[in-house]
């Protein structure tokens, strides 16, 4: 990792913090321990505590290294848990509050710490696990968004959501970015670091369903197989007409349901995820 960029990359965050005349800083030079003590950290690497210590070192503010200590490895600490399955790396990473991994919440959580993966190998294999833990939850559902290590763990959208809800499943709302985050997660890991063990067959079993969805949901010929309604009294967490949502002209654009912030669409063309959809799958042909 060119630790030069790195820097540059997250120095500039300090202009805004460095200005601001409420800054906690201009008020003590005492700042509270509030990450994760090491013995509860579930994930270590040094290779990232170094970053840490080498983005302290450059930057003057001493509240913002306190803050970049507290939050960069975050996911690191609270939300990752490693295992193998099979021979195979596996890393199940929750959302934080919420014991169930995000497709696309999983992708951006781990993202930056792909600069550093060929240094660390530990951090490499984490990373890597996520792409087969992905690929796993993928092939069970791609239309689902967030799902459990626990396929007995029982959701509490069981009882009040009318869709296809599978063992394992923690919510099935069908956003487009959830599956073109694990797409942009892998080719960058691809990128970075030339490794392509995770792009095995089921791997390509997982690319080909989600294409499969995609034009699905481009619905040229029918509704296509997913709907979804939930007993609810707010408008944004179910879908109307009987949970395919109100009727589109198809021109090749592809439906989606919910956005990322889970809140159901009105027009279901969101634009802007389209957009995303195109990067991940048109960008990049080799996929």
């Amino acid at each position: 990792m060119n630790r030069k960029t790195f820097l540059q990359n997250t120095s500039v965050l300090g202009a805004g913090l460095a200005l601001n005349k409420f800054s906690f800083a201009q008020t003590t030079q005492s700042f509270p321990e509030v990450r994760w003590s090491v013995s509860k950290r579930h994930f270590k690497s040094d290779v990232i505590e170094n970053a840490i210590k080498a983005f302290q070192s450059k930057v003057a503010n001493k509240e913002l290294g306190w803050l970049f200590n507290n939050c960069f490895p975050n996911t690191l600490d609270t939300t990752v848990f490693y295992s193998e399955n099979k021979g195979k790396p596996d890393t199940y990473v929750i959302t934080g509050d919420i014991d169930a991994m995000w497709l696309r919440d999983s992708s951006a959580q781990v993202y930056p710490y792909l600069q550093f993966a060929k240094e660390d190998t530990k951090l490499h294999k984490l990373i890597a696990g996520v792409i087969n833990k992905q690929v796993h939850f993928i092939l069970k559902d791609p239309y689902a968004n967030a799902f459990y290590n626990d396929d007995a763990k029982i959701s509490k959208w069981k009882e009040t959501d009318r869709t296809d809800m599978k063992p394992g499943i923690h919510e099935r709302k069908w956003e487009i970015d959830s599956l073109c985050y694990p797409i942009r997660l892998a080719y960058r890991f691809w990128k970075v670091t030339g490794d392509t063990s995770p792009f095995d067959a089921e791997w390509k079993q997982s690319v080909i369903a989600t294409l499969k969805t995609f034009k699905e949901q481009q619905r040229k010929d029918n509704l296509g197989p997913y709907k979804f309604e939930r007993e609810t009294s707010w408008a944004t967490d179910g879908i109307p007409m009987a949970g395919y949502g109100y009727p589109v002209k198809p021109n090749g654009l592809i439906c989606s349901m919910f956005r990322p912030s889970d809140d159901a669409t009105i027009y279901a063309y969101l634009i802007p995820s389209n957009f995303l959809r195109s990067s991940a799958c048109v960008r990049h042909p080799r996929w």
